[in-house]
């Protein structure tokens, strides 16, 4: 039997994360001891508190069963009072918040509940594979919007063409911005906002980094727009503020229909995320900002390292505000992927080659810093011995 894929799939470039994964255990094949700063996933453990509330949550035979498809109440209610304390907006956790089983599921959704075959999608380029992804499965056209740096890796609204807006179903953000680690001011999410509603448009923010920040920075919110509540949609994650990522557990709320669309895909593909992990979830947001504080000393510690010694490297880039990534520019000679695949054959670290993540992504690689510090000092020994 031939067996026919669709093409929605055949469509897909390869996920950039599993080519990484697939040739570092390569390399590792061959006895290499590698330092991976490619995928950014946290080292620093889950905090004690987090776990011992899930074994106690575990224990109890009621979470057993199905749980609420929308999330528990809460949970929901957890997020939005942590919402809160932390924007200093309100939200109706029965109506305007949905939990998720991580925000990439969410993120994959969210084109299914709003986008027909057809609609043109509005992606930030460089930015994260499943806002493609997700536009794809749904039949939408994707138009990439560019990050560069001139622009502070902004969009430049202006410069979409009028027989693309006249399409134009959603938009993409990501801020504090995965890979560029740039981020944004209140102003530019105000702008965003007038900018969908003048032409209709579902804004989406992609507010996973949003508590991973430093020197006083604090990532703002669309929400804090008080028109956004007409247009928008924001996803939020437990995975990088708590070092959560194998749990898989995020919430989006905003717009009443938006977050009943979204909920509706959910029903109909998803059982909904282990009551367990919720409650120990509720305990980590309402512990909010104890643990949080720590993860991000540590993490600016490593930034404080990393970035002086890849400048002096030639890798220009400079020192975020958020995130914890890198984004370096590549030396004159390489492309992205040739110095990354340098770097993993020659010194047996990973990084993540910029075109990954689209087009505008050339003349980059981005460092991830969720690797103790001294494998961090390691691997710069590692690629100076290269002599670029």
């Amino acid at each position: 039997m031939e067996i026919s894929i669709a093409s929605r799939i055949r469509n897909l470039p390869p996920y950039l994360f599993a080519d990484l994964d697939r040739a570092r255990r390569e390399v590792q094949a061959r006895g290499v001891d590698v330092i991976s700063m490619g995928i950014g996933d946290p080292d620093l453990p889950t905090p004690r508190f987090i776990v011992e509330a899930l074994k106690r949550a575990a224990d109890d035979p009621k979470v057993y069963r199905y749980p609420d498809y929308q999330g528990s109440s809460r949970f929901r209610c957890a997020a939005a009072r942590w919402y809160e304390r932390r924007f200093g907006v309100r939200f109706d956790p029965e109506r305007e918040v949905c939990a998720l089983i991580g925000s990439k599921e969410g993120i994959a959704n969210f084109s299914l509940a709003v986008v027909e075959p057809g609609d043109v999608v509005l992606i930030p380029d460089p930015g994260y594979p499943v806002y493609q992804a997700g536009c794809v499965f749904a039949g939408g056209t994707p138009y990439y919007l560019p990050l560069r740096k001139e622009n502070g890796f902004t969009p430049d609204f202006g410069a979409i063409p009028p027989e693309v807006l006249r399409r134009a179903k959603l938009l993409w953000l990501n801020y504090p911005n995965n890979p560029t680690a740039a981020s944004v001011e209140l102003d530019f999410f105000a702008e965003a906002v007038r900018f969908c509603l003048k032409h209709q448009i579902i804004l989406a923010h992609d507010a996973a980094y949003s508590e991973i920040t430093y020197d006083g920075y604090r990532s703002p919110s669309v929400f804090q727009v008080p028109e956004a509540r007409q247009c928008a949609i924001e996803f939020h994650s437990l995975s990088k503020t708590f070092s959560m990522t194998g749990w898989r557990l995020g919430f989006a709320l905003g717009n009443v229909e938006l977050v009943d669309a979204l909920g509706k895909v959910k029903t109909n593909v998803d059982s909904g995320v282990f009551e367990a992990v919720q409650e120990a979830g509720v305990v980590a947001l309402d512990a909010y900002p104890s643990s949080v504080k720590e993860t991000c000393e540590i993490y600016r510690s490593r930034l404080e390292m990393l970035v002086p010694a890849l400048k002096r490297l030639g890798l220009e880039c400079e020192r975020p505000r958020a995130t914890f990534y890198v984004w370096a520019a590549v030396p004159e000679g390489y492309t992205s992927v040739s110095l990354a695949l340098k770097f993993l054959e020659q010194a047996g670290v990973v990084v993540t080659p910029g075109s990954g993540f689209g087009r505008c992504g050339e003349g980059f690689v981005r460092f991830s810093i969720t690797v103790p510090t001294e494998r961090i000092e390691e691997a710069v020994r590692r690629i100076e011995a290269l002599k670029l």
